[in-house]
């Protein structure tokens, strides 16, 4: 199959998403938003981390689109934009287990 300027236009964009998970605090907070959509309040709670630094990886996510928000007075919700992004997570969580799992056995024989 030959590549496309619109191929190359989509590798560019998905390396971009894959750079902003580089970050291990992102894949946390992607963790404990894939079931609801949360506050900062409830995201330095859940992740005993400053409201500076969750703030700032927020803000990040949101302007690649991986998180969306919404106001309901004073409080600003944050969400996962579309939930293959949760997906594609936990599929590369499942490759680095089963790796490590093969390695392990490797190893010790077991």
């Amino acid at each position: 199959m030959k590549t496309t300027l619109t191929d190359k236009s989509i590798f560019e964009m998905q390396a971009e998403i894959c750079k902003t998970l580089t970050n291990p605090k992102r894949i946390e907070i992607l963790s404990v938003l894939k079931t609801d959509e949360r506050t900062v309040t409830e995201l330095v709670n859940a992740l005993g981390a400053s409201k500076a630094n969750v703030s700032q990886h927020l803000a990040v996510m949101r302007h690649k689109g991986i998180l969306t928000t919404r106001r309901e007075g004073v409080n600003i919700y944050y969400r996962v934009a579309n939930p293959k992004v949760i997906d594609a997570c936990s599929l590369m969580k499942e490759v680095l287990f089963e790796q490590h799992m093969a390695k392990k056995k490797a190893v010790t024989g077991v």
